[in-house]
């Protein structure tokens, strides 16, 4: 077996993925032949584990979606399920879903207030008029790079895109026309008078037991145009959405830093401005968010051991320095806006593969590889779900007392291997 190369396939012709396979030295196969490592597209999962063309996995293969992934990277069915697990969480009477004295989630509170159209329409007419003054942001559940998004501020702007929505009754054909739209961050935190979010790359090898791991070497995205709350400009994408297939078109966009700047960038830029330890606790309550989310999906997740997925986590932090959760991707952009772009990306699936496919060795379902700390790379564990239940036993054993912790990432992993969150 060491003596044989692995065979890799792909549906994306991204040098980032062909050059990190020649590198290894792998062997190209067609979707059709034995291929024992596929970088798919979303589609082609779809067949594979399709009950009417798919076909069963072997042992020596493995592919980079899970079956179901649009569980969490469907905007509507993300929502959806992270309202679920808050409500389960609440029946069990567990402290993390804790709620204020305005029936607010102390430690869960991550999303913004989203519904779903048409679904939800009576419950969002209720929740506007509350606070006719503010901004929604609409999206088709099932688009990506910012395809059909659209802001609004008055109900009769909602009414007119349903009647030009080919349907006088406000009702969507099918799921592929249905929205989701949810309360706008109008006070985002602004660099430079800019808009900008966050794209963090997950990587995510077991949904039960939970095991993802963050990439250190994500990005900011930036608007071209400067920010401005003002409702005249509601219609001005490039005031308000970061997607980098949108503000490439901007007047102002440079194609050499590509409206990019480096996570490691912001988190000097906000120690600087705001502090240390304000910095770390926005950070942390990043990772927080991430394990939630992933914990959320875990339960209704194909847990299938022939599988992994690297997200594209999108977040948007307020001035308030809170992160929100906005949306996950399921096949985040490989194509390279810069050479530092490209560079990035190479280490990100260079990374990638180190952990799912350690040592670059034929892929063994049957026993669980366990990459050494040596090959994470830019890679970070932040959520290990045995190594924390384990601990859980330990310390119970030790003490009756033993209140459950997440074992992830501390904020000085040399100093404490675990860190007990909230």
């Amino acid at each position: 077996m060491s003596g044989q190369k692995v065979r890799w396939a792909c549906d994306m012709d991204k040098s980032v993925l062909l050059g990190n396979f020649e590198k290894r030295g792998w062997v190209q196969a067609s979707q059709d032949e034995d291929w024992n490592f596929y970088w798919a597209s979303v589609q082609t999962t779809r067949n594979i584990f399709s009950v009417d063309t798919g076909y069963r996995l072997q042992d020596d293969q493995i592919i980079n979606h899970y079956p179901n992934h649009y569980e969490l990277t469907r905007k509507d069915l993300m929502v959806k399920n992270i309202k679920r697990y808050r409500k389960d969480l609440e029946k069990e009477g567990s402290p993390l879903a804790e709620k204020d004295e305005n029936g607010k989630y102390i430690h869960l509170d991550f999303l913004p207030v989203t519904f779903l159209l048409p679904a939800d329409y009576n419950l969002f007419v209720e929740e506007f008029r509350k606070n006719p003054s503010s901004t929604w942001i609409m999206k088709p559940t099932g688009k990506a790079r910012g395809i059909g998004i659209f802001l609004i501020n008055r109900l009769s702007q909602l009414k007119k895109w349903s009647r030009d929505s080919r349907t006088s009754s406000f009702a969507a054909p099918s799921a592929k026309d249905a929205y989701v739209i949810s309360k706008y961050i109008d006070n985002p935190l602004l660099i430079g008078g800019k808009k900008f979010d966050l794209r963090l790359y997950v990587c995510v090898t077991s949904y039960r037991p939970l095991k993802c791991y963050i990439y250190k070497l994500g990005f900011c995205r930036f608007c071209t145009v400067k920010y401005t709350p003002n409702t005249t400009e509601l219609d001005n994408m490039f005031v308000h959405l970061t997607n980098v297939s949108i503000q490439k078109h901007g007047e102002e966009y440079n194609p050499n830093h590509g409206g990019k700047w480096t996570v490691h960038n912001l988190k000097f830029f906000l120690e600087g401005t705001r502090g240390k330890e304000v910095t770390d606790k926005l950070f942390d309550e990043m990772y927080w968010q991430i394990v939630h989310s992933l914990k959320a999906v875990s339960g209704v997740m194909a847990n299938d051991r022939h599988c992994f997925e690297c997200y594209g986590y999108d977040i948007i932090i307020d001035d308030n320095l809170k992160p929100w959760l906005i949306e996950v991707n399921a096949s985040p952009s490989l194509t390279s806006t810069t050479a530092n772009d490209r560079i990035m990306k190479y280490n990100l699936i260079n990374d990638t593969l180190n952990i799912v496919c350690p040592n670059g060795e034929i892929p063994d379902v049957r026993w669980n590889k366990v990459p050494s700390k040596e090959s994470y790379g830019n890679y970070e564990l932040i959520y290990d779900e045995e190594l924390s239940q384990s601990e859980v036993l330990e310390r119970d054993s030790k003490s009756r007392i033993g209140i459950a912790s997440l074992s992830v990432r501390s904020r000085d992993s040399r100093a404490r291997p675990t860190t007990t969150w909230k």
